[in-house]
């Protein structure tokens, strides 16, 4: 055989591989795909998953199922897709806890969220709410502060947990204005409200999401915003960078896989879960829950992963804050 002839041959078993590789990436999915949602049934993340599964599969013709793995703050539903193999068929939406916050919390959680995810796409976020029992004599968030300076240690403070991102906030709130009060762990946004509205607590810091209708009310007072810009629900109240107080804080959730996903795989999702959410019904659907709609390319939530992780871990470190 000729030097023309092998380098032919060559050219083409190469383009035939190459075809077949593309036709297998192309392929996907050809089997069920599981979404684990690290927390339980019914919650935001939950309902959100069902939906983008539900939609997925309308759009893929194969099934994605959501399946429910709580525990530990998310590490453990996380850690089971960062354990598992890479060919699209098991992916997470999961939340900022064990995506970014949490390894700074906890002693151990068997995976880098850094380095064993691959991230698709930023579904939403859910800014926080600092609210008041209606008896605390402060209209806002800067006034709280000032009312705090004078009473280092007095007032208390709410939160749906040791380690939340309600907590994390109060200790960044500490931090930047250089106040005194006392933070009390709640199990959950609704005994932290139950104690707000009784009086046993001067404010709290919480997702929106469970306070809306009791501000709307006026049941409670909203001090400030943790977002960027005001919340479109609640338009009259300002957000805390407005009042001269730099915190801004979100909880947010977005679909991952393992490391090592197929580009192929991540572009597709990425593609499709942004039609998904660009939805109208899929924006009202997140607004129901305080979510602002995220989209955009995985870069955009690598990006999210790497700086909240730096943010949340100098608030950890200089208040000492731990889980276990």
């Amino acid at each position: 055989m000729t030097h023309h002839k092998v380098f032919s041959l060559v050219l083409v078993l190469a383009g035939a591989l190459a075809f077949g590789a593309a036709q297998a990436q192309t392929k996907w999915p050809e089997k069920p795909t599981r979404i684990i949602v690290p927390f339980p049934a019914g919650g935001s993340t939950d309902v959100v998953a069902r939906i983008i599964a539900q939609r997925l599969t309308d759009r893929y013709g194969q099934s994605f199922v959501v399946e429910n793995r709580p525990g530990a703050g998310g590490n453990i539903g996380t850690d089971a897709v960062a354990k598992a193999a890479p060919d699209g068929y098991t992916l997470a939406l999961s939340t900022s806890g064990p995506l970014a916050n949490n390894k700074f919390l906890y002693k151990s959680m068997g995976y880098d969220p850094e380095k064993d995810l691959s991230p698709i796409i930023l579904v939403g976020e859910i800014p926080l709410v600092i609210a008041a029992n209606p008896g605390v004599p402060a209209s806002n968030l800067r006034e709280f502060v000032e009312l705090a300076r004078k009473q280092p240690g007095k007032l208390n403070a709410g939160s749906p947990g040791n380690g939340t991102i309600g907590h994390l906030a109060l200790e960044l709130l500490k931090t930047v204005t250089r106040t005194d009060f006392v933070h009390v762990p709640f199990k959950g946004d609704a005994p932290a409200m139950t104690d707000l509205l009784a009086g046993n607590l001067q404010i709290v810091a919480s997702p929106v999401t469970s306070y809306i209708k009791n501000i709307q009310a006026g049941k409670l007072k909203a001090l400030a915003m943790t977002s960027r810009t005001r919340f479109a629900t609640l338009p009259d109240v300002p957000t805390a960078t407005e009042l001269g107080v730099d915190v801004e804080a979100y909880v947010w959730f977005a679909l991952v896989g393992p490391a090592g996903l197929p580009p192929a795989v991540v572009e597709s999702l990425n593609r499709e879960v942004n039609a998904i959410i660009a939805a109208p019904d899929m924006r009202a659907k997140l607004a129901e829950f305080g979510a602002q709609t995220g989209g955009g390319a995985p870069e955009r939530l690598s990006s999210l992963i790497a700086s909240d992780a730096a943010k949340w871990k100098r608030v950890i470190e200089t208040a000492g804050v731990k889980i276990d």
